[in-house]
C-alpha cells in the first residue's frame, strides 16, 4: 500500500518559494493560494518565509549602508 497523500506533499523548493514571494507581495489568485495550501506543508512555508525575510532586511541594510557612504 502506497500513500498517496504523502507523495502530494512533495513539491520543490521553488513552489514554495514562489507562493511565499506573492504572499509577502500581497498579489495572491485566491484559487491559487488554495492549490498552494493543499500542497505545501507549514515546514516549507515556514523555511522559505524566514530566509526570504532574512534576505529582505540584509538587502535593506546593505542599501542603507551603501546610500549612507
Amino acid at each position: 500500500m502506497t500513500d498517496h497523500s504523502s507523495k502530494e506533499k512533495k513539491v520543490g523548493i521553488l513552489v514554495a518559494a514562489r507562493a511565499v514571494l506573492w504572499s509577502f507581495l500581497g498579489i495572491r489568485n485566491k484559487d491559487e493560494a488554495q492549490a498552494d495550501m493543499a500542497r505545501l506543508t507549514f515546514t516549507q512555508v515556514a523555511v522559505v518565509a524566514i530566509i526570504g525575510a532574512v534576505l529582505f532586511v540584509l538587502s535593506l541594510v546593505l542599501l542603507v549602508n551603501f546610500v549612507t557612504r
